[in-house]
Parts: structure tokens; C-alpha cells; sequence
């Protein structure tokens, strides 16, 4: 069967895991799927070939009618996380049909992952981005500020993209390459080497390479 490009999972945590030689090997635990198909797009009604995924079931009475509309066709119940997925082909893939993690993904697999970053709050620049700061010894006045932002005479105002103080986090983050290394089909659990972008508990769309 064809792979899809990817599916929803949610991360649960990290760890470590400890291989045949006795190393250590520092793993998040992810729980992707089951994801429901809800729709099939195709390149000749929408211009393209994907599958619209849910995933985490919703009681219908929390949703509103345009959501359930979405999920109406699979007649699987409602979800909280609806994203497409591209795909090479459509043909194999049936509305309403369910897919796990041991359909899509094996062990060994390179896979990209994509979250929402922690969010930080409001944060100054040696944090923000990595300024050196000032020295804290003899004297000195100046520790953490940005320093000089612009001239007066020109251009009379601050240059665009000028790294400055500001909010940190809460972006969407893709890391690339992470191994799979090992998938435990039963708690729908996959774990993968190194960590990954957000907070526990936060959605995670996992990509086929």
C-alpha cells in the first residue's frame, strides 16, 4: 500500500531507551493515531491528491455543525485535529478507513516532524537571540541590553528585522531526519530518537520521507 505523507500524533514525553550495547539513547514517546480518513481530494475535482486526517475523538455536542460536516462522511464521530496530508495516489485509501502508525511507518524509518514551539513569553535579546551581552565586572552599566539600535541623522528610525526584545516561541518548527526507533502498535506509541518540537501533550504531524 502506498505511504501517505504522514499522520497526527501527540507527544507524550521523553526518555531513555537502552539499546544492545547498553548505550543510552534518549527517545520522545509519541502517540500517533489512529487517524481517521474524513476525506478523499483529487486531482481532478480539487487540483490535487490528499487525504483529510482526524485524530483524538470529539463528542459531536462540543462541536459546532460545519465541523461535524467534515467528519459526517466517515461516520466516525467527531475529532479535535483535521489536517491534510498529501498523496501520491488515491485509489488504495476509503473514507472512514482508520490508519496506525505500523501502517504507515517501520522501524529504522527517517521521518519529519512538525510542531508548535514552547512558548517563552516576552523575552530580551541574550535569550531571544543569542546576544553576547555586556561585561558584569568593573563597573559596567550595560549587561543585557540591545545597545545601539540605529542613527539619528539617517535613516531616523529602525531598520526592518532589527533583532530586538519581543515575544519567543509559539512558532511552527519542521525538524527533519529523525529515526524511528521502535514502535509499540499495541499503546498506538512510537518512539523517536532525539527530541521534538512543543510541549507534552501538543499536536506533532509526523511526515513520510
Amino acid at each position: 500500500m502506498p505511504k501517505t505523507i504522514g499522520l497526527l500524533g501527540k507527544k507524550l514525553g521523553m526518555t531513555r531507551i537502552y539499546n544492545e550495547s547498553g548505550q543510552a539513547i534518549g527517545v520522545t514517546a509519541v502517540e500517533i493515531g489512529p487517524c481517521v480518513i474524513l476525506q478523499i481530494k483529487t486531482t481532478a475535482h480539487d487540483g490535487y491528491n490528499a487525504l483529510k486526517l482526524g485524530f483524538e475523538a470529539k463528542l459531536e455536542q462540543r462541536m459546532s455543525k460545519p465541523e461535524l460536516g467534515q467528519c459526517k462522511a466517515a461516520d466516525k464521530g467527531g475529532f479535535y485535529h483535521l489536517r491534510e496530508f498529501r498523496v501520491v495516489e488515491t485509489e488504495p485509501y476509503q473514507v472512514g478507513q482508520v490508519l496506525s502508525a505500523e501502517d504507515i511507518f517501520k522501524i529504522g524509518d527517517l521521518v519529519d516532524v512538525t510542531g508548535v514551539s514552547k512558548g517563552k513569553g516576552f523575552q530580551g535579546v541574550v535569550k531571544r537571540h543569542g546576544f553576547k551581552g555586556g561585561r558584569k565586572t568593573h563597573g559596567s552599566m550595560f549587561h543585557r541590553a540591545p545597545g545601539s539600535i540605529g542613527c539619528s541623522a539617517w535613516p531616523s528610525r529602525v531598520v526592518k528585522g532589527k533583532r530586538l526584545p519581543g515575544h519567543m516561541g509559539t512558532q511552527r518548527v519542521n525538524k527533519k531526519n529523525v529515526t524511528i526507533f521502535d514502535i509499540r502498535s499495541e499503546e498506538n506509541v512510537v518512539l523517536v530518537k532525539g527530541s521534538l518540537p512543543g510541549a507534552k501533550q501538543g499536536l506533532l504531524e509526523i511526515y513520510t520521507k
